[in-house]
């Protein structure tokens, strides 16, 4: 039916979104390549555990879905640095340890969605159906199921389908789009640790990180006490460990302490895959004004920050300001869109890249945990006035553009309070000599 909006892809954001324009009284059709989720396993070692945090909750609070979409979420309150000998170190994410991102798998928050999107009046889900041609201005669209190919038209057509898009293909294709795609020269492999006799192996209320200097490890907690573990490694390292015992030798020296919690350890890393990283840039994400990309199709980023979801959540919320601005009007709602989020997309896409060297080189040091003791003392000094990056990107809905100005302004400032406090000193330490 050509009056629907056709959004392609039933992840995260394409669940959410159908939620939102329902809400709108919108007739919503959802198309996923997948089966139904729901009734199947999860793929294996694909899933790198969610960090959903203060966007991504006013995200779920505006369509009330908060308690049932977090239901099995692990609230954690800061970082667990495991060193390789040594005694483990914590590291709060906020000044009054109150604060805690929230550790969800993929799997579960998405069929959390699906089932809020199944509830939801006028949406339709179409499982199975994978778009292999977009006629982007008249909407026709032609999908491969088991059935056969299909043909259907949607007055709009939104592409939630991933970093791989297949809509922004399809919009490359007709040279409606440009694209840049920087991959990360770092891969990614899923490791597990299971409950140890019904307990949590680890301390559940931690993002828990094994840095390396030029790799690391990190796990979350799931609601069954066991741990998503993720190793990121340059690209080409997983394929130098080829045997049995080539990978416990390396595991053994440098995760010595991951060795006795994880027995599957071998198993896992011969046979999980690897996944490349990589930050989209998309020129403009909207075509015709009938067809826009948002979420990852537009803007993928790498997931160190844990905000991949969070900013696609609130792609969908300021979608949803513009239809309210426009009134409804799809063809000024997309370029408004773009105008109100692209350079807060770019903003979070560069602090994700800067929080991996942070994670991954950073985080062991004793400059930088001296640095992270006297940033949170200015934060309870100067309440509301410093607050840190951390806290900004995570525990407000402060736009990500502006939290990288605020920050660079906090800086500034601080680096001149220091150089005027060197110089009083040493202004002091002269005429003290003076005297003399």
């Amino acid at each position: 039916m050509t009056d629907r909006v056709a959004i392609v892809g039933a992840g995260l954001a394409g669940s959410l979104l159908a939620c939102f324009l329902a809400r709108r009284g919108l007739s919503v059709t959802l198309y996923e390549r997948r089966s139904d989720p729901r009734a199947g396993q999860a793929e294996r070692g694909r899933s790198i555990n969610l960090a959903i945090s203060e966007r991504g909750l006013d995200a779920l609070r505006r369509l009330g879905l908060v308690e049932q979409v977090m239901a099995d979420a692990l609230p954690m309150s800061g970082r667990m640095i495991h060193p390789v000998s040594g005694p483990l170190d914590f590291q709060p994410y906020s000044v009054g340890r109150d604060r805690a991102i929230n550790s969800i798998s993929r799997g579960a928050l998405n069929n959390a969605l699906l089932d809020a999107a199944d509830a939801a009046p006028g949406v339709e889900l179409c499982f199975d159906h994978r778009l292999v041609d977009l006629d982007s201005p008249t909407g026709t669209m032609i999908f491969v199921t088991p059935a056969g190919k299909v043909q259907v038209s949607a007055a709009v057509v939104l592409g939630a389908d991933g970093a791989g898009s297949t809509v922004r293909g399809q919009l490359l294709g007709d040279c409606a789009v440009t694209e840049r795609v920087d991959f990360l020269d770092y891969g990614y492999k899923e490791l597990s640790i299971p409950a140890a006799a019904g307990e949590f192996a680890l301390d559940p209320g931690a993002l828990h990180i094994w840095p390396r200097g030029t790799s690391m490890m990190i796990a979350l907690p799931n609601p069954d006490r066991s741990f998503t573990c993720t190793l990121f490694w340059p690209t080409g390292s997983f394929d130098a460990l080829t045997t049995s015992a080539a990978i416990g030798n390396h595991f053994r020296t440098h995760y010595p302490d991951l060795v006795p919690l994880a027995p599957n350890l071998v198993d896992d890393y011969q046979y999980n895959p690897v996944g490349v990283l990589g930050t989209v840039h998309t020129m403009p994400w909207q075509a015709h004004g009938r067809t826009g990309l948002f979420g990852d199709a537009a803007h993928a980023i790498v997931p160190f920050y844990g905000q991949g979801a969070n900013c696609a959540f609130e792609d969908v919320v300021e979608l949803d300001r513009c239809l309210a601005d426009t009134g409804g009007d799809w063809a000024r709602a997309l370029p408004l869109f773009e105008q109100r989020r692209r350079d807060n997309t770019e903003a979070i896409a560069q602090m994700a890249l800067a929080n991996f060297v942070e994670m991954r080189d950073k985080v062991a040091s004793p400059v930088f945990r001296l640095g992270k003791r006297i940033e949170h003392a200015l934060e309870r000094a100067l309440p509301g006035r410093y607050v840190s990056r951390y806290e900004l990107v995570s525990f407000s809905t402060t736009p990500y553009a502006e939290v990288q100005q605020r920050v660079r302004r906090q800086h500034q400032a601080l680096a001149g309070v220091v150089l005027l406090a060197g110089g009083l000193a040493a202004i002091a330490t002269g005429k003290g000599k003076w005297r003399r």
